[in-house]
């Protein structure tokens, strides 16, 4: 169990191995153009806001249990690859969850090719399984209400869930039950602090929406011993500069030991709805490796696009 929920984390919050990845991008939609430092005499705004507004909010997450009010459209598509980023499976799916009364999924197009499944029938990379799990809704997600678990599997990946959950929703603070990378998330803290760059941005989101980008990023000046010791690279947010509500985040992972590698890279992007009263998620990808002793490392990239959100409850 100590061993999956260490898996877990460094598969969909980021995974892999020290190297480039030479191979599909999945973040083809530029959504974000950086314009300049801010000035904190005009703008009255320092890194301390910053950090409080990220670790205190708890709208970025209120914005995916959301979408259990909604009918939309999902498009996901998943790659995996071999040591040497040669693509190895394909999938591709269009679903439409309809909320119109009891929950109920649609495939509305579906396409496999490659090297996908076991002989028993499930996917050969647990990467494809947990993305399978949380955004194609194979056993349970948070597209309908969370039912009671009643065996061991599902409260497992009940429990791998809330890892990823407080990663991405409250970064920052540690990620109890998985030992030596649990601390390594508190970036905020008094001692980690000498080793990141606070700053941020002004910017514009979707063409249209002033925003400012938060971005934690380790130092440049540091040795590659401490670097290395580093788990979180770089953690960005998106802030609307109107409301500072909260729009995206990119989370930027590397991190090595004997028991394990990974090197991954997140992104998450929000869009307003319900004549901008609502938002809801438009955009998820990933990019990552991860390996561990006596396993077949793991390679993979996804893209979720989320679009005609109707509004049903």
């Amino acid at each position: 169990m100590m061993k999956k929920l260490t898996l877990f984390l460094s598969l969909i919050v980021s995974m892999a191995q020290a190297q480039e990845f030479k191979r599909f991008n999945p973040d083809t939609v530029l959504t974000v153009q950086l314009d300049s430092a801010v000035s904190v005499v005009a703008e009255r705004i320092n890194v301390q806001m910053f950090i409080n507004k990220v670790t205190s909010d708890t709208s970025f997450y209120e914005a995916f249990r959301n979408m259990k009010r909604y009918s939309f459209t999902a498009e996901n598509r998943v790659f995996t690859f071999d040591k040497k980023n040669r693509t190895e499976g394909k999938i591709y799916r269009k679903i439409f969850h309809n909320n119109a009364g009891k929950y109920r999924q649609e495939i509305l197009a579906k396409q496999d090719s490659g090297k996908l499944l076991k002989k028993n029938g499930k996917y050969q990379l647990y990467t494809v399984e947990m993305f399978d799990y949380i955004f194609m809704n194979a056993y349970n997600s948070d597209f309908v209400k969370s039912e009671s678990a009643s065996d061991e599997k599902k409260k497992g990946n009940e429990s791998y869930k809330d890892k990823l959950k407080t990663l991405l929703f409250t970064p920052g603070k540690p990620v109890k039950g998985v030992p030596i990378i649990g601390d390594k998330t508190q970036i905020f803290s008094a001692n980690m602090r000498q080793y990141y760059d606070y700053t941020f941005f002004n910017g514009t989101y979707l063409d249209s929406i002033p925003i400012y980008t938060f971005r934690v990023k380790v130092k440049d000046d540091l040795s590659g011993w401490t670097k290395s010791g580093l788990m979180i690279k770089e953690l960005n947010t998106i802030f609307d500069k109107r409301n500072m509500q909260i729009l995206g985040r990119s989370v930027d992972m590397k991190y090595g030991n004997l028991a394990f590698d990974f090197d991954v890279k997140m992104n998450i992007e929000m869009g307003y709805f319900d004549k901008g009263e609502s938002i809801l998620p438009t955009k998820i990808s990933y990019q990552g490796n991860w390996d561990i002793p006596f396993k077949k490392e793991e390679r993979a990239s996804f893209l979720i696009l989320h679009k005609g959100y109707k509004r049903e409850k």
